[in-house]
């Protein structure tokens, strides 16, 4: 059965009101929830970056049967793949069982704040991988010492380790990253409704994987006014994974995207009331294979009427359809 989930979008609301989204998505009957997890927004207009960990333990005490999952924490840079381990750990306990680890190998623009630079796509994926080892070392339990060419680990243990073992998802784009990190990972994420990932995936992982896909919406009564916050928050998202990893900071994306019609943006995103147009767009992931899909409600204003669409109007659909 195809569960569709709801995101925590870190860069676009106030901490103090995505811990209210996450109990009012609960309440709307969304299945899971995600959380980004960036130091920067994308664009300025979008005008929030709360401590997405932070964030997820309050969370953690405002839901009671949701799933959780960070869509995606990098630990390569910004956080030591050691204090990920704890972080999800800690998550864990807090939600009774209920969180997934989502990793990923992360963007300039959030990376980049420490100073370090921004290596290249294939040793961001070396890194990624000695993370991983390290992350699900410590989640076997023990002390851990780690030694690799990007990494070290003195002596480290978790010490409050819940009874249920974090699952692990890693974000892949393309055939080089399916194949590192499907026999490492739990689950898969992917941005795009690409049957070929999930395809190539299920040949390698070793596991019967999730595969959690995610996508823009841009609900409202009014479709210009969705259009309008669609182009004005999210006219980044048509860059792609390759792009986006790589430009440094919210003015860069901003020059990246000055010629970006909102018009372009309404092409690939579906915006307004009608479910069914969503629908269609969502059916995308389905039928490629995905088992998860996160719907990202672009803006804040809009958020309390959504879930009301969402629970009377939009999750039915959904379900009807996926069925």
């Amino acid at each position: 059965m195809t569960r569709f989930g709801y995101t925590l979008m870190t860069e676009q609301s106030d901490p103090r009101d995505l811990v209210r989204f996450a109990a009012r998505a609960e309440e709307a009957g969304f299945d899971f929830e995600v959380s980004s997890d960036h130091f920067n927004p994308w664009l300025a207009a979008q005008g929030h970056a709360p401590n997405a960990w932070s964030v997820l333990g309050a969370v953690t005490q405002a839901t009671s049967a949701v799933e959780l999952m960070t869509y995606v924490t990098c630990p390569i840079m910004r956080y030591h793949p050691a204090v990920v381990a704890q972080q999800a750990a800690t998550t864990q306990l807090l939600s009774e069982g209920r969180f997934t680890l989502g990793l990923g190998a992360g963007e300039n623009l959030n990376e980049h704040i420490v100073g370090r630079g921004w290596p290249p796509v294939n040793v961001r994926h070396e890194m990624l991988v000695e993370a991983v080892e390290i992350i699900s070392a410590l989640f076997d339990g023990g002390y851990v010492n780690y030694k690799g060419d990007h990494f070290r680990v003195d002596s480290a243990k978790l010490w409050d380790r819940p009874d249920l073992r974090v699952p692990v998802a890693v974000a892949v784009s393309g055939a080089q990253s399916v194949r590192r990190f499907a026999p490492l990972a739990d689950h898969m994420v992917a941005v795009e409704p690409d049957s070929g990932l999930c395809s190539a995936w299920d040949k390698l992982a070793r596991t019967e994987s999730r595969k959690i896909g995610q996508i823009p919406i841009s609900w409202d009564l009014d479709r210009d006014a969705a259009v309008t916050r669609a182009h004005e928050q999210f006219r980044w998202f048509g860059g792609g994974w390759k792009v986006n990893a790589e430009l440094p900071g919210p003015s860069a994306f901003a020059a990246a995207t000055q010629f970006v019609r909102e018009d372009d943006v309404a092409a690939g995103i579906p915006c307004g009331p009608d479910a069914g147009e969503i629908v269609k767009a969502v059916s995308a992931y389905w039928e490629a294979g995905f088992t998860d899909i996160a719907l990202v409600q672009i803006g804040g204003d809009a958020q309390e009427d959504f879930f009301a669409f969402a629970r009377d109007e939009l999750l039915p659909a959904l379900r009807e359809a996926a069925a």
